[in-house]
């Protein structure tokens, strides 16, 4: 079983034509209203991946907030610990233009989940499950998971994301953190743009606790440190139509391939593929790819490449 804590969003996504500059209005192409938030998205890629999950999070005392729940349940993840609080719905404006986004993020209920609700919905859980988190709940929350997972035995994956500072403990109590590259320079001062400076962040995340490292670098690829190796895996060339939920992807997809029982760097390559594939749509959680259509697309790029 994988248990994802985390953030559940209505997400507005507009497709534009261009970015508006300070104080222009700028008119949508097209407008598309969605189930998100990196926490819900990332617990549909788990489900489409092929494993169980459940989703530990909240959502307000709105008309969105049950709308949201109906929809998560309906992708196949178990909603039992998605409590409501008094509070709206969180909700993000999603801005994208030439497969590029700008998101403004307004937490409203997220905010309001508490150690209580993950120590309910972590009750069941066992050595061996994996725990995935972000940075779109309260950072307590995050660190009292993190604690309560790494007691049970469970295999922890933190995604830090939005960056903030971390203490030792959150960073020691992750067995896996997957930043990006904007959040590796957040949160080391080093940005990893060549190998030398990976290798310093990598080090660096280290020195203040980490355990394994996934580096993922957008258009360059991931790179992945296991104990003292790291390596290095190549993106996938696509033709960018929304990188919205990219990273989200990755991270699910990556906990549900760990949870069937293979290693970082083979979990690792299989999300690449993923991440990739779900570039290539238009929207969040809906446009996550399956678990067959991902394992279609490793054929065909492998069949073209030959």
């Amino acid at each position: 079983m994988i248990y994802v804590v985390g953030s559940i969003n209505t997400d507005f996504a507009f497709n534009l034509s261009k970015f508006p500059r300070a104080g222009e209005t700028v008119s949508a192409e097209s407008l598309n209203v969605n189930l998100g938030g990196k926490g819900a998205n990332q617990a549909v890629a788990v489900r489409k991946t092929g494993a169980p999950c459940t989703f530990i999070g909240k959502v307000g005392n709105d008309e969105r907030g049950s709308e949201l729940k109906r929809k998560l349940a309906e992708t196949g993840v178990n909603t039992d610990f998605v409590t409501v609080a008094n509070a709206p719905s969180g909700l993000a404006a999603v801005l994208v233009h030439k497969g590029n986004n700008r998101i403004v993020l307004s937490k409203g209920a997220n905010e309001y989940l508490e150690c209580a609700d993950v120590s309910r919905g972590l009750g069941g859980a066992k050595a061996g499950d994996v725990l995935v988190l972000q940075l779109e709940v309260p950072l307590n929350v995050v660190a009292h998971a993190l604690r309560v997972g790494k007691n049970k035995g469970m295999i922890t994956v933190l995604n830090p994301a939005p960056a903030v500072p971390l203490t030792y403990e959150i960073y020691e109590n992750a067995e896996i953190i997957a930043p990006n590259e904007t959040e590796t320079k957040i949160l080391t001062g080093i940005n990893p743009d060549c190998e030398v400076n990976l290798a310093l962040a990598v080090k660096k995340f280290k020195d203040m606790g980490a355990n394994n490292i996934i580096i993922t670098l957008g258009s360059a690829g991931s790179a992945v440190a296991v104990g003292r190796e790291i390596t290095l895996i190549p993106a996938i060339k696509v033709k960018a139509a929304d990188t919205t939920a990219a990273g989200d992807t990755y991270i699910g997809a990556f906990a549900a391939k760990t949870e069937s029982g293979q290693d970082i760097l083979s979990s690792a390559k299989f999300a690449t593929y993923a991440s990739a594939l779900k570039v290539t749509r238009r929207g969040a959680a809906a446009a996550i790819p399956s678990i067959e259509e991902t394992e279609a697309f490793i054929k065909q790029t492998n069949k073209e490449s030959r």
